[in-house]
């Protein structure tokens, strides 16, 4: 039954994907991959294009933004078939952190850690620790506020309600090896190496507003880098 369960799923995102529907150029995958004893893992491509596609969405409405988002289109999983959770808190920025945002050192800052992963498996596809100065969350209550998540539009859609738009993308990719903790929590045989991006959206003044490090598992991620050429 599980079986079949992946596969009615896995043709209606190549249904999907023929009609149209799915994001402009990128080429994700949707696949069950062996994982030496572990049994099957869902492998996921993240593409650089998705930052714009999260922008456009800002503007849609409440019904559109909620029905998918980036993790939907990366692996080519329903909603339903996803089971995310956050944790926020409030620390102090420290030096590295604050030198990132560009605020001072001991800075309020708003951490928010997010792990999604497929219904039927016990290690997220991923770790996300973002961090927002605090006093620019806290414009808007609701965005202090884990319960609202998975907010419907994310991170871009939540800044927009305080006045902010974002303008530039920068993402670094580094390759290294696991911590002990994320090796357990992502479930990584030996040897497994973890890619981690360090993602800073900047605003249309210049202004940093986020700098989050996503921990990506290498065996189960590929990154694909899209750049568009202007025409001579």
């Amino acid at each position: 039954m599980l079986i079949a369960s992946r596969l009615l799923s896995i043709a209606r995102f190549w249904i999907a994907t023929s009609r149209g529907t799915r994001w402009p150029t990128v080429v994700e995958r949707y696949e069950m991959v062996a994982e030496g004893g572990r049994g099957q893992r869902h492998r996921a491509e993240r593409c650089n294009l998705r930052h714009q596609w999260e922008k456009d969405r800002v503007r849609a409405g409440a019904r559109e933004r909620r029905s998918t988002g980036a993790t939907e289109r990366e692996t080519g999983l329903d909603t339903g078939q996803l089971a995310f959770r956050a944790a926020y808190e409030r620390i102090e920025a420290s030096a590295e952190l604050a030198a990132a945002l560009g605020v001072e050192t001991g800075t309020a800052v708003l951490r928010r850690t997010y792990r999604t992963r497929s219904a039927d498996e016990d290690a997220p596809l991923n770790v996300c620790r973002s961090h927002i100065p605090y006093a620019l969350a806290a414009r808007n209550p609701d965005l202090l506020d884990a319960s609202r998540e998975p907010w419907p539009g994310g991170t871009m859609h939540q800044l927009s309600t305080v006045g902010v738009e974002v303008d530039r993308v920068e993402e670094v990719v580094t390759a290294r090896p696991p911590t002990g903790e994320e090796a357990g929590e992502l479930g990584l045989a030996p040897g497994v190496p973890v890619m981690e991006i360090r993602k800073t959206l900047h605003d249309v003044r210049g202004r940093v507003v986020e700098v989050a490090d996503v921990v990506l598992p290498a065996d189960r991620y590929a990154v694909r880098c899209v750049t568009r050429l202007e025409r001579w």
